[in-house]
Parts: C-alpha cells; sequence; structure tokens
C-alpha cells in the first residue's frame, strides 16, 4: 500500500510541474501575453521599465525558474490588474468555488447511484427509457443555455430562486442560492454517474454470487443493496475522479452566468485583463486541486478493490 502511495504521489508532483510548464511557456510566447500589459502610447521608457518589473528582458526559461522558486515559497506573485498577492485573490473567491462543487459531487453521486439502480432494476421498461432519455438530454444541452432559462424561469417569471449570490438570513436563503449552480453543474457529473451505476449493477447482478444469494431466499432488497450494489459501486468510484475536472471547467460558465464570486469567474477576469500572473496562478490551484482529488479517489479505489494496487 505504501508503495502504491508514494507511486502515486510522485506521478502527481510530474503532472502538476508539465501543467505549469505548458501553462507558462504558452502565456509568456503566444501573441497578446505579457508584453501586451504595456500601452500603446507608453513611451520608450516606460516600456523598458514595465519591461524589467515583468522580467521579460530575462529569457522565458529564466523567468519560468524564478517563478517556480517563488512558487514553492508560497509567492504566486501580484496581480497585475488589482496590485494585490495572487494567493490572497485566490483565497478570497476559492470558499464559494469550493462548496458549490462540495454540494454537486454530493447531490450527483446521491441522485445518479438512485437513478442508476432504478434503472438497472427496471430494465427495458419505461422507468429506464425515461432515465435514459433525461440521461441523454442532461449530456445533450448547453449548460450556459439552460443556466439561462433557469434564470428566466425560476428568478424572473416565478420569482421562486435568486440569480445570484446573496447574503440570506435563513438556511433556505442559503440553499435557494445553490440550487439552480447546482443542477446546473450536475448536468456534467449525474448523467454519467447515472449510465455507470446503472451499467454496473446489471453485470453485476448476472454474476453467480448474486442467483446464490437470490437462491437461498434472501429478499430482493438485501441482494441488491447488501449484494450487488457494494461491487457495482468500484467503477463508479473511479469515475468520480474523472468527472471531477469536468465538473471544475464548468464552473466557468456557471459562475459567470450566475455571477458567483467564485474561482471560475476569478480565471475569466484575469483572461479579459491579461492578468498573466492571476491566470498562472489560478491554473495552478485548480490543476492542484484535481490532482489531489484523483490522487484521493486512487486511493479510495485501492481500497476497495486491491488489484488496481498492482497496476501501473
Amino acid at each position: 500500500m505504501l508503495q502504491f502511495v508514494i507511486r502515486r504521489f510522485g506521478q502527481s508532483i510530474v503532472l502538476v510541474l508539465i501543467v505549469t510548464i505548458i501553462t507558462f511557456f504558452l502565456m509568456n510566447l503566444a501573441p497578446g501575453g505579457p508584453s501586451s500589459m504595456m500601452r500603446m502610447d507608453a513611451t520608450e521608457a516606460e516600456r523598458e521599465a514595465i519591461a524589467e518589473q515583468l522580467g521579460l528582458n530575462d529569457p522565458v526559461i529564466v523567468r519560468y525558474g524564478s517563478w517556480l522558486i517563488n512558487a514553492f515559497q508560497g509567492d504566486l506573485g501580484l496581480s497585475l490588474s488589482s496590485g494585490q498577492p495572487v494567493l490572497d485573490r485566490i483565497v478570497e473567491r476559492f470558499p464559494h468555488t469550493f462548496n458549490l462543487a462540495i454540494w454537486t459531487v454530493f447531490f450527483s453521486v446521491i441522485i445518479g447511484i438512485v437513478l442508476g439502480i432504478i434503472s438497472a432494476k427496471n430494465r427495458n421498461t419505461w422507468k429506464d427509457h425515461l432515465i435514459n432519455f433525461g440521461s441523454v438530454i442532461g449530456l445533450s444541452v448547453p449548460s450556459f443555455w439552460l443556466a439561462i432559462m433557469f434564470i428566466l424561469l425560476f428568478s424572473v417569471n416565478l420569482q421562486w430562486l435568486p440569480s445570484s449570490l446573496v447574503t440570506g438570513d435563513s438556511i433556505w436563503d442559503t440553499i435557494k442560492m445553490y440550487i439552480m449552480p447546482v443542477l446546473i453543474l450536475s448536468t456534467a457529473t449525474l448523467p454519467t454517474i447515472v449510465r455507470f451505476t446503472r451499467s454496473s449493477m446489471l453485470e453485476v447482478v448476472s454474476q453467480n454470487y448474486v442467483r446464490t444469494a437470490r437462491a437461498k431466499g434472501l429478499k430482493e432488497r438485501t441482494v441488491v443493496y447488501s449484494h450487488a450494489l457494494r461491487n457495482a459501486l468500484i467503477p463508479v468510484i473511479s469515475i468520480i475522479g474523472v468527472l471531477i475536472p469536468r465538473m471544475l471547467s464548468g464552473t466557468v460558465i456557471v459562475e459567470s452566468v450566475f455571477g458567483w464570486p467564485g474561482m471560475g469567474r476569478l480565471i475569466v477576469e484575469a483572461a479579459q485583463a491579461r492578468d498573466y500572473n492571476l491566470v498562472m496562478g489560478v491554473t495552478v490551484v485548480v490543476t492542484i486541486l484535481v490532482v489531489l482529488s484523483n490522487f484521493i479517489v486512487d486511493i479510495i479505489y485501492s481500497k476497495v478493490d486491491p488489484r488496481v494496487k498492482n497496476i501501473g
């Protein structure tokens, strides 16, 4: 187990470094990179001062080395648009995205597993067809369009839910703020969990040990939830780690539409302002979160299915 953890941890560190290298070089070499912060009417002296401040006179590899050393010390630089430390701006926005992501994962996993079980137990019936049709619709409809339709229906016409993050006076007010963003984000994760749970359940219920449990006269509920579901959830655990990056990328659209002050909206603001220090910082933090979540999923998966330890 220890060797498995060390191997996965080493792979995670290498992956984070690769992402930082690709992101840094693309931002510094592509047109409209750091040099675009200079005004068109700037004098030669002002251009030289800005270039010296941004370190543009040094080779890209030198700039990356300096940034990496500072990043290891917890210094991601200053935001070029606000002058604040990048880490402070990220810490300010991170809780909003974290809460949104936690509720989305919780909702998607619980509802997805339940719907997957219902679909598998009622294979080729109207319930199965309805759930599969809903999954296809959820994966096909663009999230930005669905978010706008939700706002028009529930915020503008019915006035049931707030269209953005507001300060609530009660727990119900807080819950109402999360309903629409969580539902929209779930369209990227929930259908996949439903389909994986369904296919895994159908495969497991055809195994000999399930037939044996039924032959012993056990109740169908006991067979499904005590014998079949435990093994059927193994592939579902692994897919959760794959869905987390998709969900985090969806926060960019959802937070922009709903005016949610989180990491997704922050990276949009940074890109529009060409604040490459902030873009770099957000990219690194999001990469670490994705790698960390996949690392945790790998550990849980290895505990559930010990055969994984012998792979890779």
